[in-house]
């Protein structure tokens, strides 16, 4: 899937990946390729792609829409 990641003024992550963990509001939860649509919002914690750590953030929304995830981030 593509994942992009941004932050208020930069671009933190802009690629493919298998696997995306985001810290949500009720816990950690994986997002794979064509995953169902969906707007979530994300609390304090790491996010992961493909089992790397690629940042942490305070806090942020998630919108996954075709094969396409977009996360906007709070560092």
């Amino acid at each position: 899937m593509k994942v992009v990641i941004l932050g208020k003024n930069e671009v933190i992550y802009d690629g493919m990946a298998k696997e995306v963990v985001l810290p949500g509001e009720d816990g950690e939860f994986a997002v794979l390729d064509f995953h169902q649509s969906f707007f979530y919002r994300l609390k304090e914690g790491s996010i992961y792609v493909d089992r790397s750590d690629v940042c942490t953030i305070k806090d942020g929304v998630a919108r996954m829409r075709g094969n396409e995830l977009v996360i906007l981030v709070k560092r």
